[in-house]
């Protein structure tokens, strides 16, 4: 997702925004333990994505 997308976003849809992108990492990684994963690079699209989110997160809290 594009940084310029995620800061447009409420604070209340980020933080849902990011629990469904870690339910998604969860279910990757199980996928990733168990059998072969169709997608690989999606792990560190995943987490990249949780990153910006945090960081966008951060950034709204200092601003008030």
């Amino acid at each position: 997702m594009k940084t310029k997308e995620l800061r447009d976003l409420t604070e209340q849809e980020l933080v849902q925004k990011e629990k469904t992108l870690k339910e998604d990492l969860f279910k990757q990684n199980l996928q990733r333990y168990g059998a072969r994963v169709d997608k690989p690079h999606m792990f560190s699209l995943i987490k990249k994505d949780i990153a910006r989110i945090r960081t966008i997160l951060t950034e709204k809290k200092r601003e008030k």
